[in-house]
């Protein structure tokens, strides 16, 4: 396949988050950039990506990307539409769902997410979305990958307010908290990617992106970013690849 030196940061790091996701896995939907890199694989290289979103929609199929979990085009492309609580009872708590994908408005350096508040949550400076189902898909899918732009506002040392447990504290903290499912295994950002230390469970960059330094990773970040001595790059994306995305998104 050809690749392109035309892309935008964003459009790599949609292309490496679609990468993450193959074949036949069940896959739980966050909206925003997980939605379009999920669409993404199930438009290239992983049709029989089974995405399920909160609404209730399993194995939905949308020509165009959602607006919410609410977009009618969900309910209408789905294999079957059933009630939230079932979704969670069902399917996501027993740990049936192989992967979580999600957003996030800060981070830590143990893969700690906050969609809830900016600032002291009794008087915050931003009142963000809040949880909706991602406390949830955090603890019990069999992995979560995150997706975010990268930069010290988002990748903090410490979360304004923990929605969604990641690592906890680092080391044993996830499973001492008895949480079912693996927890972040892959942060994919508009930068590189990073993933968990097998003991520490501290983020660690692994994976750049072509034109981007460590320095310029780690000048986006909010701790002392550590970085894996086998420190990879990122493929560039084909042709075929953006042709896709830029159809999806309509840019």
């Amino acid at each position: 396949m050809s690749t392109v030196t035309d892309y935008t940061s964003d459009e790599i790091m949609t292309v490496t988050a679609a990468h993450a996701l193959s074949g036949a896995m069940a896959c739980f939907v966050g909206i925003g950039l997980p939605s379009t890199a999920a669409n993404l694989a199930r438009r290239t290289h992983a049709p029989d990506l089974w995405m399920i979103y909160e609404s209730g929609t399993l194995g939905a199929k949308p020509g165009t990307l959602p607006l919410s979990i609410g977009d009618g085009v969900l309910a209408e492309t789905a294999d079957t539409v059933i009630p939230v609580p079932e979704v969670f009872n069902y399917w996501l708590q027993p740990g049936r769902i192989d992967v979580g994908f999600l957003g996030a408005a800060q981070i830590d350096r143990y893969a700690n997410i906050n969609t809830t508040v900016i600032g002291d949550y009794g008087d915050p400076k931003v009142r963000l979305p809040g949880a909706g189902g991602a406390p949830e898909i955090a603890a019990s899918c069999r992995e979560v990958i995150v997706i975010v732009r990268q930069s010290r506002r988002t990748f903090v040392e410490s979360v304004d307010f923990v929605t969604s447990v990641g690592h906890g504290k680092g080391g044993t903290d996830r499973a001492d908290l008895g949480l079912r499912g693996a927890g972040p295994s892959r942060v994919i950002t508009d930068l590189g990617v990073l993933e968990p230390d097998p003991v520490t469970r501290e983020l660690t960059l692994v994976q750049i992106h072509p034109g981007v330094s460590v320095d310029d990773a780690r000048a986006a970040t909010g701790w002392d970013l550590a970085v894996s001595p086998d420190l990879g790059r990122t493929p560039e994306p084909t042709a075929e690849e953006l042709a896709v995305l830029r159809a999806l998104t309509g840019k």
